[in-house]
């Protein structure tokens, strides 16, 4: 089995976490292609950054997707996943999706611990737009300074694990949901450290991108996820174009 993990943002550290945590989880005999962004914003936290690495992300996953089983978006907030469904005849797994299915497999209510303020109206959209937003007890955030997204993990180690505690002391959660790809590991580290089930967004979107590859649920070829219809288009990249063009 071959999976395609996209870092939707263009920080080289990031994408380093993301290959080590998804190493971690990948089952034996599964390859693993980590691409990062080839433009855009070293992390994105507006809707406006979820667009340009939603493009970035969809022209990675049309030059690279060929001979692999599934695509793995590994941002939170999944930048281009459903557009990449369209696109592709492989399961597309974005890891907001992947953690949220984890979490409800584990507790009735959750929390999700984010790295900022900023991106906080952004990541409650995403969850109502998959429709948990009656099972989320609560979403905190880190609220200071981030001198860069690689080095979230050791900065902010023990704020992160009192969010966590506040979060169930608080506000109720059974599950905690660590969000973004520069929180990815840590809930292998804090394992036992905290009184709920904690979900890493990464290997929950290997796991169960490998789990849809072994199901073989087949591709879409109606309804919305269908491949877009044909027409004349200008500008695209090439391998973009290509399949745009490809017989129906």
């Amino acid at each position: 089995m071959r999976l395609l993990v996209i870092n939707p943002n263009i920080s080289d550290d990031v994408t380093a976490l993301i290959r080590a945590e998804a190493q971690r989880s990948a089952s034996p005999g599964t390859e693993l292609t980590v691409l990062t962004a080839p433009f855009g914003v070293a992390y994105i936290e507006t809707r406006m950054e979820a667009i340009v690495g939603a493009y970035a992300t969809l022209q990675l996953a049309a030059e690279h997707a060929e001979g692999h089983d599934a695509v793995v978006v590994a941002a939170f907030g999944d930048a281009g996943a459903d557009g990449i469904r369209e696109l592709l005849p492989i399961p597309v797994v974005g890891m907001t999706q992947a953690a949220l299915a984890s979490a409800h497999l584990l507790g009735r209510r959750f929390s999700i611990v984010a790295i900022s303020r900023r991106i906080a109206a952004w990541y409650r959209e995403t969850v109502h737009a998959y429709g948990f937003t009656d099972r989320m007890a609560s979403l905190r955030f880190l609220d200071r300074p981030l001198s860069g997204p690689g080095s979230v993990q050791q900065e902010h180690r023990d704020r992160l694990l009192e969010l966590c505690d506040a979060c169930v002391r608080e506000d109720g959660a059974e599950v905690i949901v660590l969000a973004g790809a520069p929180l990815a590991g840590l809930a292998r580290s804090v394992a036992g450290q905290i009184a709920v089930p904690v979900v890493d967004g990464v290997s929950s979107a290997i796991r169960h991108a490998e789990s849809l590859v072994a199901l073989q649920p087949g591709a879409a070829t109606a309804g919305s996820y269908a491949m877009p219809p044909a027409k004349p288009h200008r500008g695209l990249p090439p391998a973009l174009a290509r399949r745009l063009d490809a017989p129906r």
